[in-house]
Parts: structure tokens; C-alpha cells; sequence
């Protein structure tokens, strides 16, 4: 992606951590859960292969190309997924905006990566950043009212593993969010 390095090691960090607990999210007992984690660790690790700085490395053309592929079957996998009543069309939103920030960059020359060309924000980009800005604000406000559970209170209940931890996984959920709305402004 474009844009300075240090922000975008930041972005690098932030997914690449995001990806890992999704994959120990993926260790949950409920099927649902697990399913879900593991689409969130591919966006996780992609979202973090992506925004490595340009400045650092520049993927060849053929690279996005292979993005756009993985992504837009992420997407085609949860939208079969939705037609069986599944409830994850933010992820349907997250890969399809994945598979098009890579479909972008593999179309773009390679002396526009400085971002400085293009001539305004196409519709979709702006689209997209409006869902996600909305996505962001939404999922702050549902963040907040999380109930934290505790894990070394008087009585001894069983505590939830890591994958059952509702709050982390949707702080997960919230830095993704963060993440795509800053690649799109680099877009």
C-alpha cells in the first residue's frame, strides 16, 4: 500500500497480531466461532502481507493479482455461506474490500504508488469508506458495552479459553475495521 513507513509497519503489526489470535480463536469449542476465526486470521495475515510499505517492497504485479484470487474466493465463499442463512456478511464486505484494494493495485502503473496520482476517490472507494468508518464507530460503541468476564472472581466457575472471549474477539473485529478504513485512504 501506499503512504509513509513507520505508520505502515504500525498496520503491519496490528494485523499480523490480529491474525494470530484469530488463530487461537480458532482453538474455541463452538464450530461457529472457529469458522469464523479462521476467515478473520486469513484477512488478518493478508491485511498485514498488503500493507507492508512500498517503500520496503514492492509486489510485482502478478502478487496482487494472487490477492485479488485469495480474496475475492474468501468472498465467494462467505456469500455461499450467506445463502445458507449465516450471519457474517461484514465478512462478505471484508474480502470483497480486500479482493478490490488488491484488483486496484495490480491495475495501478507502477509509478503511481507514490499516492499522488488518480484524479478524486472513485465511488466504491468511497463506499466502502463509508461502510467502514460506520463499521468502526458502530463496533467502538458495541466494544464498550461488552461485558468483561471474569477470571479469578471468588467462585469457581470455569473460565472461557482464549477463543470464547467475546470482547477480545470483537476488539479484533474493531482493529481490522480501523485497519482496512486506513488502506483504503492510502488507496
Amino acid at each position: 500500500m501506499h503512504g509513509p513507513a513507520s505508520p505502515g509497519w504500525l498496520l503491519v503489526a496490528l494485523c499480523a497480531v490480529t491474525g494470530a489470535y484469530c488463530l487461537l480463536r480458532m482453538r474455541s469449542t463452538v464450530e461457529e466461532q472457529r469458522r469464523a476465526a479462521g476467515g478473520e486470521a486469513l484477512m488478518g495475515f493478508g491485511m498485514a502481507a498488503m500493507a507492508v510499505p512500498a517503500t520496503v517492497l514492492t509486489p510485482p504485479r502478478w502478487a496482487w493479482l494472487v490477492y485479488t484470487a485469495v480474496f475475492g474466493a474468501a468472498a465467494l465463499r462467505t456469500l455461499w455461506s450467506a445463502r445458507a442463512g449465516s450471519h457474517h456478511l461484514h465478512h462478505l464486505m471484508g474480502a470483497s474490500a480486500m479482493a478490490y484494494m488488491a484488483a486496484t493495485m495490480a491495475a495501478a502503473p507502477a509509478h503511481h504508488h507514490d499516492g499522488s496520482g488518480g484524479a478524486g476517490i472513485p465511488l466504491l472507494t468511497a463506499t466502502l469508506l463509508v461502510y467502514f468508518t460506520g463499521y468502526v464507530l458502530l463496533s467502538g460503541v458495541r466494544l464498550v458495552s461488552v461485558p468483561v468476564l471474569a477470571v479469578g472472581g471468588g467462585s469457581r466457575t470455569a473460565s472461557p479459553g482464549w477463543g470464547d472471549r467475546p470482547e477480545l474477539a470483537r476488539a479484533c473485529r474493531l482493529s481490522m475495521g480501523i485497519a482496512t478504513v486506513a488502506m483504503l485512504i492510502t488507496l
